[in-house]
């Protein structure tokens, strides 16, 4: 027997039973989800971490969404948001690295 202990996706279970083998579930709700979906986001992360691939985005992404649900929200309000975003202060696409802030000296 493997223990796991972790958040997995909602589909998980039938693919284990699909492939002969028992598992053992139960729902989380509340608090306990927020930070079950806080550490898959960690996960995740670290998981791109390694091998940087798309893959692992999608699945950081999907964590996003999940976290967006639990808060209230739908994904398309979270998308909207970060269009929204996107239009105002721009992307990441150009790299821009602020390193200082001066105030401007009135002539």
């Amino acid at each position: 027997m493997k223990i796991y202990n972790k958040l997995v996706r909602d589909r998980i279970p039938e693919m284990i039973e699909a492939d002969h083998k028992n598992c053992v579930t139960r729902k989380v709700e509340g608090h306990e989800l927020r930070n079950l979906l806080e550490e898959k986001m960690i996960e995740e992360f670290n998981e791109y971490l390694e091998d940087r691939n798309l893959e692992e985005l999608a699945d950081m992404l999907e964590v996003l969404i999940g976290l967006a649900k639990y808060h209230g929200y739908t994904e398309e309000e979270l998308m909207h948001i970060r269009m929204k975003k996107y239009q105002e202060r721009g992307g990441f696409e150009e790299g821009v690295f602020l390193e200082s802030v001066t105030i401007k000296k009135e002539s």
